[in-house]
């Protein structure tokens, strides 16, 4: 089952990230000395492998979802650069995959250069599967996150417990683009 967000659901989801992107965002701004600059011609994308990938585990709720900022961190002992959305997805014990695929949300996307050991950030909201008829959820317990780092085909798994649809087509997660707010 394909889930189609309505206007009103869109509108809701707009002003929750947007409540908590504002919320979060000082802090943010301090934590991410590398966001907001243009690469240089020269300036890599940065790998999988250079990356810690983390959760920023203190969320901000709206609407039967909790927003969290998932950050990426690089040492790789070089400048390198992100731009556009991270892959998301809820995963079990054994990395397999958890219903669907995070949704996409934002349009604003933006090269982040990130120096050695600076740290950027995407939003991603989870879905309280509770709000979701049993039937149409299949609810379980995932153990964490498989992240793709934007325009990478390696992942990392961040271990965070939460509950998750496993019922294909629905949609629990949802990503922004990394550099937002």
């Amino acid at each position: 089952m394909n889930l189609h967000l309505s206007t009103a659901a869109r509108r809701i989801l707009a002003a929750a990230a947007v409540t908590c992107a504002a919320a979060l965002a000082p802090a943010a701004a301090l934590a991410s000395p590398g966001a907001g600059a243009a690469p240089a011609a020269t300036t890599p994308p940065c790998a999988t492998s250079g990356l810690d990938v983390w959760l920023n585990t203190q969320g901000s709720g709206a609407s039967g979802k909790t927003f969290y900022f998932l950050e990426f961190t690089n040492l790789s002992g070089r400048t390198c650069h992100l731009f556009g959305y991270p892959g998301v997805s809820g995963v079990t014990l054994s990395g397999t995959q958890i219903g669907s695929a995070a949704s996409r949300y934002g349009n604003t996307l933006r090269t982040v250069t990130l120096a050695n050991g600076a740290t950027t950030h995407a939003l991603v909201g989870i879905v309280n599967a509770g709000v979701i008829p049993p039937a149409q959820c299949h609810p379980v317990t995932a153990s964490g996150l498989r992240v793709y780092p934007p325009n990478q085909t390696q992942s990392r798994v961040v271990t965070y417990p939460f509950p998750a649809c496993s019922a294909s087509g629905r949609i629990y997660l949802f990503a922004g683009p990394v550099g937002f707010p």
